[in-house]
């Protein structure tokens, strides 16, 4: 079977994540202790034994999400299961940071520092009550585009996520994205609601978090990863390095081309799709995507234990 290891984004976080394989496995324990001093702080003890509210700010999030993959992936390669044996790589948002860091591109301390910085400033480019994102059900990307577009009157309002056929998230400013959800329904949206989110991510209104994103991305070694990485905003596989850093730029204000990123890959002969880390929010969209694929969803060493088997 050829397969792919994708990484979750924002929304896939719960607390006590990845404290099973960090107990389990002294290499994914080591990815925890590495985020923890790379920030300063001890965000395990957050993950772990925090608040909900306080480990769901974009700030906290993004860093634990991506550490909680990489214990997962840590874990993975102890029981002989390595990067290599993915064709490629791909990651929802921030995942694409984790996708990264697992192929080797970046190293984890990197990535962690890169995503606390790209949680500040995403939180920080628009104020708060400004901006709204919300998802478009049951409607394809084409019709939620011109939605968005129509919705906008001047304002900011654009397709954010195209995660799968049948859902669609649109981001912007709060009083064009509400306009957008009543238009939707009136083009036989199955459902439109606004999504509590705390900005409107991947749209223009990130420019200032996507200049933030620029510096810091700068600062850092991006390696050739040790299998391709399929980027959000280009839906095929990208391996130079520099191409990668002026992605991850992009990406701030840019789509998720989820599903094209899927139907890329599956295109390519992938069959099978391990979702790595927190959660199976990846895997059901990939079903919607892809029927005949295979999912697995793999956070916990019982998941582990089943490839074993």
């Amino acid at each position: 079977m050829t397969r792919a290891f994708v990484f979750p984004g924002q929304g896939a976080q719960t607390i006590g994540m990845g404290r099973d394989l960090a107990e389990a496995y002294p290499a994914a324990k080591a990815v925890f202790d590495e985020v923890d001093a790379a920030l300063g702080e001890k965000l395990s003890a957050l993950i772990w034994e925090g608040d909900i509210a306080e480990l769901t700010l974009t700030a906290n999030a993004q860093p634990a999400l991506m550490a909680t993959s990489l214990a997962a992936m840590r874990a993975l390669e102890a029981e002989g299961f390595g990067i290599g044996d993915a064709a490629f790589v791909a990651g929802h948002s921030l995942g694409e940071y984790s996708a990264l860091a697992a192929a080797g591109a970046l190293s984890v301390s990197d990535t962690a520092r890169l995503l606390r910085t790209r949680g500040q400033a995403m939180q920080s480019a628009v104020p708060v009550g400004v901006g709204a994102m919300a998802a478009l059900l049951g409607l394809d990307f084409a019709t939620a585009a011109e939605v968005a577009a129509e919705a906008a009157q001047g304002e900011v309002c654009q397709a954010a996520n195209d995660n799968d056929p049948a859902q669609v998230v649109v981001s912007g400013h709060k009083a064009a994205v509400e306009r957008a959800v009543e238009l939707a329904k009136t083009r036989g949206a199955k459902r439109a609601l606004m999504l509590p989110v705390s900005a409107p991510f991947h749209c223009a209104l990130m420019q200032p978090a996507a200049d933030a994103m620029a510096e810091a991305l700068a600062g850092v070694t991006i390696a050739t990863p040790a299998v391709p990485v399929v980027a959000n905003v280009r839906a095929e596989a990208v391996s130079d390095p520099e191409t990668l850093r002026a992605l991850l730029v992009e990406q701030v204000t840019g789509s998720v081309r989820w599903r094209e990123s899927i139907g890329w890959m599956t295109a390519q002969g992938v069959t099978g799709f391990w979702e790595i880390g927190a959660g199976k929010a990846l895997s059901g969209m990939i079903k919607r995507i892809a029927r005949e694929a295979e999912t697995r969803a793999i956070g916990t060493p019982a998941d582990i234990a089943t490839l074993k088997g």
